[in-house]
């Protein structure tokens, strides 16, 4: 498959032949879901904590003693039938959200996605992407002028890039990473994929590990 390659002022300046190895991969939705689902369980933090009976204050003394008063037997004002006493079956920190899944799986949802960018024409190849200055109005303006729509944007780099990463962060719907660092669900939540033509080979060597 031969796409187009851009400047960075948004100009034709060729074609490049992409590996089809890695972007001509036929799509499974069942896979992709699979994997973009272990991503998210893998991902959520648990939130919701209630303390149960040990670990609310308090409860030292008997409240009262056992017979003698009139009043129902009760051993500790840290019981759930008492106000600001434990909650029972209550969220804790113990639930486990971890979903599984083997790397030949990933790695193969991940050609999938890439070559679905391919295909659709959502994935974009610049000859460079260099910033002498980390100014987010210089990453605005290549964006602005290449040639697709508007959008949320992936920008893949070929190496850890400071500069681009600073001049990135402000800008709405767009995201700055290393390529090597790439995963289904960063690639399905931007519409467009946008790095460098160098970035091809470090996707290959990455993602096409041979023995």
């Amino acid at each position: 498959m031969k796409v187009p390659v851009y400047n960075q002022e948004g100009k034709e300046t060729g074609q490049t032949l992409l590996p089809k190895e890695i972007f001509d991969v036929e799509m499974n939705s069942d896979l992709v879901h699979q994997v973009v689902t272990s991503q998210v369980s893998n991902r959520r933090m648990i939130i919701a904590k209630t303390k149960d009976r040990g670990e609310v204050r308090g409860g030292g003394k008997k409240p009262w003693r056992q017979k003698g008063t009139g009043r129902a037997r009760h051993g500790s004002i840290r019981s759930p039938l008492w106000r600001h006493g434990g909650v029972t079956f209550g969220p804790t920190t113990n639930r486990n959200f971890t979903k599984k899944i083997n790397k030949k799986m990933k790695r193969l949802a991940l050609l999938m996605v890439l070559s679905s960018k391919a295909k659709d024409g959502t994935l974009v190849i610049l000859e460079e992407l260099k910033l002498e200055q980390p100014k987010t109005k210089f990453v605005a303006n290549i964006l602005n002028k290449l040639p697709i729509k508007k959008g949320s944007y992936l920008i893949g780099l070929p190496g850890k890039d400071e500069i681009l990463y600073r001049a990135s962060r402000n800008i709405d719907r767009t995201k700055a990473m290393e390529v090597r660092n790439l995963n289904v669900f960063d690639l399905l939540s931007f519409k467009y994929l946008i790095i460098p033509k160098e970035a091809i080979k470090v996707i290959k060597e990455t993602f096409l590990k041979t023995k």
